[in-house]
């Protein structure tokens, strides 16, 4: 929790209230925790966040005892569980055995967002089989859920600043989707408090 008096004061359940109260404060989390934290604070960043539809993406990493002959280090996937694979380790500068990143569809993730992190590593393991991967039995994996993956309606406005409250949030979903909209989304925020910053100096 946070609230504006004299500075924002910081409140947590794992850490109590905060004794130093802070200028501003600046969020870089996904839409359904910024609402969450900033219920009470602000309406306009609350219905801004909870307006934004994020999606989970089941990933799995596996390990690969020997080559996989498929004849690309990367693709996208149709008409199955995946949606994208990539060998890992053909990236410049990796070393060591063979690796593959596995990513679920956005609509299997959605479907099984809950289940445990064996069956989905099974499941997708064995459609990577059928693409050509290795026999799932040969491998290690390790399965990873991401709640808030990407956003199915991302916003285009880089990021958003109350200069009263100076309060701000940043994110891929303020700023198109994508990785590189995050970077952009820092960038714009950082610019607002740059400035808010120079006219309180002046």
């Amino acid at each position: 929790q946070a609230d504006m008096g004299d500075g924002w004061l910081l409140r947590s359940l794992e850490h109590g209230t905060e004794s130093l109260r802070y200028q501003t404060l600046l969020l870089a989390v996904p839409a359904p925790q910024a609402a969450q934290l900033l219920a009470g604070v602000s309406s306009e960043a609350t219905t801004l966040s909870n307006n934004t539809r994020m999606r989970a993406c089941w990933s799995v990493m596996v390990r690969c005892a020997h080559p996989v002959p498929l004849p690309v280090d990367g693709c996208l996937v149709e008409h199955s569980p995946l949606h994208w694979i990539a060998r890992d380790s053909s990236k410049p500068g990796r070393i060591g055995p063979e690796t593959w990143l596995l990513h679920a569809s956005g609509r299997w993730s959605e479907a099984h967002v809950e289940d445990d992190a064996a069956s989905v590593t099974a499941v997708l393991l064995k459609a990577f089989a059928k693409l050509g991967g290795p026999d799932p039995a040969s491998v290690q994996a390790t399965a990873h859920r991401w709640r808030y993956a990407d956003t199915a309606n991302p916003l285009n406005m880089g990021s958003w600043w109350d200069a009263a409250a100076s309060l701000g949030m940043s994110g891929d979903w303020l700023h198109n989707g994508t990785v590189e909209g995050a970077w952009l989304s820092g960038i714009s925020l950082a610019r607002h408090v740059h400035m808010a910053l120079l006219a309180h100096a002046g």
